[in-house]
């Protein structure tokens, strides 16, 4: 099934003189923070203002966004906190919450960052930033749109041809990829790569490979082509807008300590945490997708001895993830006592453990192409700490609903009959995913194609 997708989704749950002699320096001072927790009636005073909020975006990446948010407030894009990154290519909803920002202030700034293509919902002061963790799930409703047959099937009937295709996703699950925004979808350079160079401690790799421009002539291009054709930072500095505040960020610790092995170890730690661990992460995410890809095609949807399931016996609040992941052994996999959704892989750091079968062999052979055979994945110049975690191989679509629809002059509206128009017809989809599961994919397996 081929067709053109429109989705919304939500949570539910300086130093530059010019050479001037009057120079004014503005210092800012961050309040040093408390290391125990204090009563919720302290959550008033002055230095602890937490203002939480529903963002409504639109064509806008959600670090995008922060960086648009964060130049318009005066605060720093490592300010607000939420619970996971948003698709750009959509209308999305998320729970955040900005520090140092009252209610009130955040108000004044609605009519100028619609233009931006953001609105704020539920204004209203909160004690404490949100975590990842914290998300219970997502909501998506999609419409595809120009549905049509994939031109190598034979099914006469289109609407008999997708109820059957969801439905075998509803019942059977979807392999757990991360998506393709994950790493950049359809730029030059993908996410991944920038995390491979930070790993593998290559910092002016990194940086270049950061300023690699896309194949348009707007200002930022235009600003992200002169720096690598000039090596000039402080030129670069003049040509971006003021909203991308994390290459504003980059350029003047480039500005100020050079554009070598130091100083581009200076630039990315003048960016947020959460900026620098996004590269690596997206890194990881890789090699989780082809981990996933290769267990599959070697085991199919049996589990087999040496798997790692995710246990729920004997859990307890004081349980590691460690302890809850066990080995599948030679005995329950002639039992049958695990289902191919309990299959979890590991998400490569320092602290995890690897499947004890050749999906192993794979891994340690995957990061050896990479340079990574004695990686910790600990970057201490850049205090980048990546453990690991855990990734079911398979998920499973809630809540799900569907309706075909059909344009005409009016507008859209349900299609009643047992057959569908090829040229006008489209499908509405709601469903609700886990956290950190991705729509694109979901949707790739009941249309069988590339989105």
């Amino acid at each position: 099934m081929l067709g053109v997708l429109s989705m919304r989704s939500n949570h539910t749950g300086f130093q530059d003189f010019n050479g001037q002699q009057n120079v004014a320096i503005i210092v800012r001072f961050r309040e040093k923070s408390w290391s125990r927790k204090r009563p919720a009636a302290d959550c008033q005073e002055k230095q602890d203002v937490y203002t939480g909020f529903t963002l409504r975006k639109e064509n806008l990446e959600t670090l995008e966004a922060i960086s648009y948010l964060s130049s318009e407030l005066g605060v720093l894009p490592s300010d607000f906190s939420y619970t996971g990154i948003k698709d750009k290519k959509a209308i999305t909803y998320q729970a955040m919450v900005v520090k140092k920002v009252t209610p009130e202030r955040l108000k004044e700034i609605e009519s100028t960052i619609e233009k931006k293509g953001m609105k704020v919902y539920n204004i209203h002061s909160v004690c404490q930033h949100l975590r990842l963790g914290q998300l219970k799930g997502n909501h998506f409703d999609i419409i595809v749109r120009d549905l049509k047959h994939q031109s190598n099937d034979s099914s006469a009937d289109l609407k008999e041809r997708i109820s059957e295709a969801i439905e075998n996703v509803k019942t059977k699950g979807f392999v757990n990829y991360y998506g393709p925004q994950r790493f950049g979808q359809g730029q030059n350079v993908q996410t991944d790569q920038i995390g491979l160079a930070l790993l593998n401690e290559e910092m002016v790799k990194a940086v270049k490979l950061f300023f690699t421009p896309e194949d348009t002539d707007d200002p930022v291009n235009r600003a992200k082509r002169y720096f690598l054709q000039s090596d000039d930072a402080k030129g670069t500095l003049a040509m971006l807008p003021e909203f991308k505040v994390r290459e504003k960020m980059l350029l003047r610790a480039l500005n100020r300590y050079g554009l070598n092995h130091e100083g581009c170890t200076r630039g990315w730690l003048s960016i947020p945490h959460s900026m620098r661990i996004f590269y690596v992460h997206a890194y990881c995410s890789k090699i989780w997708n082809e981990a996933t890809s290769f267990r599959f095609k070697t085991y199919g949807s049996k589990v087999v001895e040496g798997d790692l399931v995710l246990s729920e016996d004997n859990v307890d609040e004081n349980s590691s993830l460690n302890d809850r992941v066990r080995v599948v052994t030679a005995s329950e996999e002639s039992a049958n006592k695990y289902a191919i959704h309990q299959v979890v892989l590991p998400m490569v750091g320092h602290s995890i453990k690897y499947p004890n079968n050749k999906v192993e062999q794979w891994y340690q052979e995957r990061l050896a192409k990479d340079g990574l055979q004695t990686c910790r994945f600990r970057v201490s110049a850049l205090q980048l700490n990546t453990p690991g975690c855990y990734r079911h191989i398979l998920k499973y679509i809630h809540n799900l609903s569907y309706h075909f629809l059909e344009n005409n002059e009016k507008g859209i509206k349900t299609e009643e009959d047992s057959h569908l128009n090829e040229a006008k017809a489209s499908l509405l989809l709601s469903f609700d995913l886990d956290p950190s599961c991705y729509a694109t994919v979901c949707l790739r397996e009941i249309m069988n194609c590339d989105l």
